[in-house]
Formats: structure tokens, sequence, C-alpha cells
């Protein structure tokens, strides 16, 4: 077995597993019952899978060009997909919008 097969197979793993876990967070998106839970699974879904994406791109990249663009991508997507859905959900929390019945009964 060469080590072309093996970056292929690697390659092509990381993007399945990325496309699964996108496709996921879609079905979340439509499914869940309320704001928040669909915002989690938005972000969660949003920053892992498209990590993954990247990770399998990054093994077929031809040049260090593509490579170092992919990994600024990637490093560009891991801190401005939770920053935002953090700013969104305060922003849902502050305009009033309700969190799940029993969630904060604990917090004050």
């Amino acid at each position: 077995m060469s080590l072309s097969l093996l970056i292929d197979i690697a390659s092509g793993a990381l993007l399945l597993a990325g496309c699964l876990l996108v496709v996921s967070g879609a079905v979340g998106l439509l499914r869940l019952p309320d704001f928040y839970t669909r915002t989690h699974a938005g972000s969660l879904t949003d920053a892992a899978g498209a990590t993954l994406l990247l990770l399998g791109l990054l093994l077929q990249a031809d040049g260090w060009q593509s490579g170092v663009r992919l990994v600024l991508i990637m490093l560009f997507l891991l801190v401005t997909s939770p920053t935002a859905a953090h700013a969104l959900a305060q922003a849902a929390r502050r305009d009033g919008e309700r969190l799940p019945a029993g969630d904060d009964e604990g917090r004050r």
C-alpha cells in the first residue's frame, strides 16, 4: 500500500466525517425545540464539521501556500464560530428569549 493511497483514504474519511457532522447539524437546526439548542447544534457542528473538512482538504493540498491558507481559514473558523454563537445567544437572552423550562432554576 502506497503512501498516496493512505493519504487519499485518510482524506476521504475526514471529508466524509465532516459532511456527516455538518448534515447532522442541519438536521438539529430543523428538529430541535428551542432557539438555544438550535444555536448550540449549529455552532458546534459548524466548527467541528468545517475543521474536519478543512483537515481533509489539507491532506490533498498541493503546495505549502494552499496548506497555509487552509490552516488560516481553520483557525479563523475556530475563533469566530463559537464567538458568534455566544454573541447570538447573549443578544437573544437580552431581547427576552426565554430559556427552556427548568434550565434557570439553579442559577438564581
